[in-house]
This record gives C-alpha cells, structure tokens and sequence, in this order.
C-alpha cells in the first residue's frame, strides 16, 4: 500500500484506526484504504451508520456551545480525532476569540493534521497522548501552558471511551480527569450504546475485532451513566444522542428510539 504523502512517518498504514474510519464515515479524505474499507463493511451490517457519526458531531455542537453560554472559555477535547468541518476551536472562536482549546488524540494522523490547521494560532493546539495514561496526558496538557486548571475547564470525552475496556478502567480514567479540574467544569459525553439495538451493536462489536482489530465496546445506558460518577448530570441527563437539547430538525440526523450513541453533560460542583 502506497503511503500518501500527507501521512506522518511511522504510521502504519496496514490497520484502521478509530479517528481515520469516523473521518471516512463523515466523507473525510484523511484517511487510508484500509480505514474506508473498514467503514464500508461496517455500513453494510449497519447502513445508518453514517447518521450516527452526524449525530455524534451535531452533539458536540450543541455541548460545546451549552458549555459557551455557561462561561466556559477554556476546552480540553480529548480523542478529537481528524479535524474537520465544525472543529472545536471554530465554534468557540466564532462566540470569543481569546478562548482556549487543546486537542488532544492518541492517532498520530489527527494530532498531524490539527497542528497544520492550527499553525499560527496562539489559542488553540494539539498533542498527541493516550487517555488511557491519564497521568501522563494531564502532564504533557499543563507542559502547553493553553489549559489552566485553576479555572474552570469544558472537558469534551466525544466518542472516545468506547475505545476503552473495562479492565482499564474507564470511570477511574474519568475520575482521574474530574480531580484535576476546577468547580464549575463541564464535561461532555458521547458513547456508543447496545441499549436500543444491541443486535447491530453485536454486529459490530464483533466485526471491531475480527476486521478492524480497534476493539469497541457498546455499554448500556446504566454503563454510560456511571461513567458521569461524581458529575452533577445537566438536564436531560443520559439520552440518546439526537435527544440531547436539539436545536432543529437539522439536529435529527438518527430517529428517536433508533440511536446507537447516547450522551450527556454534567457539572462539577
């Protein structure tokens, strides 16, 4: 397989990683023939698939813009994956330029692509850390100087800890996270579920691992709900992904009752 001349150096191009195959499910160019061909056997057991990643990047949307009209004007988006229309810093930095924003994914290629977007722009950056090390990634975030964390912080977790197993301990990851930061911090959730369709979650769960060797757990709701331990949750609470305060009907990429993501935002006190 020929390495595209975008690709970073040492990448290895041969397994699909999580960041690229949801660029090519949201029509992305960043990403390798294999991670478009893990994407379209994945459309083909579940054709809505597509939606789902709509969904998931309308709900961040909406947390990050709640998190704005609540004061926030610093964000931590961790496992943010290849940057594309509608990123992070663009809608902060359309409501307050002066606000901060920090990427940071454990996929060489998004971290790549996010400092080329981000050259020259003093309030936003990106780095490369491992959620899963989450003493490290706090070390390498306050080595930035962009993240203070004597002021509140919008934490954005956006489909990122369905990559992490139970036995690495999700909720402590994002315990760990909660001690770290100031009163008044938000935090945001996305998360694939089995609860409303767990036949299509074990389809592809199963072909995760078969085919493109990521590993993806589908919790249910109870499992997504835990993951906001010591939060204080924001209404609605835990919904499904296009329930989460919609704004239009452009919101509704997925039917109601038919979501395979749910989501929610909470509050440290």
């Amino acid at each position: 397989m020929e390495r595209p001349v975008w690709a970073p150096e040492g990448v290895d191009i041969q397994y699909p990683s999580p960041a690229r195959m949801y660029d090519a499910l949201l029509g992305g160019s960043h990403n390798f023939a294999v991670d478009r061909e893990a994407a379209e056997l994945a459309i083909k057991l579940v054709p809505d698939l597509p939606r789902l990643a709509l969904s998931n990047r309308a709900f961040l949307r909406r947390a990050v813009r709640f998190m704005l009209d609540a004061g926030i004007r610093q964000f931590l988006d961790i496992g943010s994956g290849i940057p594309t229309a509608g990123n992070v810093h663009e809608i902060v930095h359309e409501l307050d330029p002066t606000a901060r924003v920090l990427y940071v994914d454990i996929d060489p290629v998004a971290v790549a692509h996010s400092r080329t977007i981000l050259d020259g722009n003093e309030r936003a950056g990106a780095i490369e850390a491992d959620l899963r090390k989450s003493g490290d990634l706090l070390a390498s975030v306050r080595e930035t100087g962009l993240i203070d964390f004597d002021e509140p912080v919008g934490l954005l977790l956006i489909a990122v800890l369905h990559l992490v197993h139970d036995d690495e301990d999700p909720i402590g990851k994002v315990s760990a996270l909660r001690e770290s930061v100031a009163p008044g911090s938000f935090i945001a959730i996305s998360h694939l579920t089995s609860e409303l369709r767990p036949e299509d979650a074990s389809k592809l769960g199963v072909q995760s691992v078969n085919h493109a060797k990521v590993g993806i757990h589908f919790r249910s709701k109870d499992e997504i709900v835990a993951l906001f331990e010591g939060w204080d949750a924001i209404e609605p609470g835990v919904v499904e992904l296009p329930l989460w305060r919609p704004e239009s009907e452009r919101d509704q990429h997925e039917k109601p009752g038919r979501s395979l993501g749910m989501g929610g935002v909470a509050i440290k006190k």
